[in-house]
C-alpha cells in the first residue's frame, strides 16, 4: 500500500519499492481508488509509482465527474507541467531512481506526451487513450500531437477506434508523428469498438472495453519493466 507524501506544495501518492521509478499521471478520476491500486500494482512489479494529483485533494472519491471536469477545464498547462517536473526531481533526487518513465490516461496521457518532449530524464512514455483532439479545447495551451515528435524515449501508446474525444484520424496523425521520429521506438495498441477511458473500470460494463484492457495492460506493465529496469 502507498502513502501520500508532499512534495514542495503539492501532495502526491506514492508505492515505493526500488529505483525503477514511474510517473503517474492520472485521469480524470484524479487519485482515486483506481490510480492507487495502479500504482501499488506497479510497486509489486518492483517499480516505484508516484502519482500526480491534479485536483488538489478532489478525487472520484469525494467530488463527482461533472465537477472534476470543471476543475480541468480551468486547468492550466504550464502550471500542470511544472508540478509534474518537480515530481520528476523527487523520484530522482530524493528518492534515488535511475531509470524514470511516465505514464497517463486520457488527460494524462496528453500530458505524459508534453512531458516526455520537455525532459529528456524520461525514459519511456506510456499513453493510454490519451485526450489529443486536433480541435484543442481553450485550456489546452499547447498541440500535443504537435509536440510528441519532440519525445526521445520509446512510446507505447493505446487508442480505442471509438474514441468520441480524439477522432480516428488524431490518432493517425500523431503515429505518423511518432514514427517520424529519429530516436524512439513506437508501439501503437489499437482496439476496435472499444471506447474513450477503457481503462477505467466504470467503462468494463461493455465487454469490448473489458477486454481491451485486459490485452492493453499486461503489455503496458512488460514495456514499463523493460524500459525502467
Amino acid at each position: 500500500m502507498g502513502v501520500t507524501v508532499t512534495v514542495g506544495e503539492q501532495d502526491a501518492y506514492l508505492a515505493r519499492v526500488g529505483r525503477a521509478g514511474m510517473l503517474l499521471l492520472p485521469m480524470i478520476t484524479g487519485i482515486g481508488e483506481q490510480i492507487r491500486e495502479w500504482a501499488d500494482e506497479l510497486a509489486g512489479e518492483g517499480i516505484t509509482a508516484l502519482a500526480w494529483d491534479p485536483f488538489k485533494g478532489r478525487s472520484t472519491d469525494n467530488a463527482t465527474r461533472e465537477e472534476l471536469s470543471g476543475l480541468l477545464r480551468e486547468m492550466d498547462d504550464d502550471a500542470a507541467l511544472a508540478e509534474q517536473s518537480a515530481l520528476l526531481d523527487y523520484l530522482f533526487d530524493d528518492l534515488g531512481c535511475t531509470k524514470v518513465g511516465v505514464i497517463g490516461w486520457c488527460l494524462g496521457g496528453r500530458f505524459a506526451f508534453l512531458l516526455g518532449a520537455r525532459d529528456q530524464r524520461v525514459a519511456n512514455v506510456v499513453a493510454f487513450h490519451p485526450t489529443v483532439p486536433s480541435n484543442r479545447p481553450p485550456h489546452h495551451t499547447y498541440d500535443a500531437i504537435a509536440e510528441a515528435a519532440g519525445v526521445t524515449a520509446p512510446v507505447l501508446v493505446s487508442y480505442p477506434s471509438a474514441d468520441a474525444a480524439v477522432p480516428n484520424a488524431d490518432f493517425e496523425t500523431l503515429q505518423t508523428v511518432l514514427q517520424a521520429r529519429t530516436t524512439g521506438a513506437t508501439f501503437a495498441q489499437y482496439f476496435p469498438g472499444a471506447d474513450h477511458g477503457f481503462s477505467d473500470k466504470s467503462r468494463h460494463d461493455k465487454d469490448v472495453n473489458a477486454d481491451a484492457f485486459r490485452l492493453a495492460w499486461p503489455q503496458a506493465l512488460a514495456f514499463m519493466r523493460s524500459t525502467v529496469a
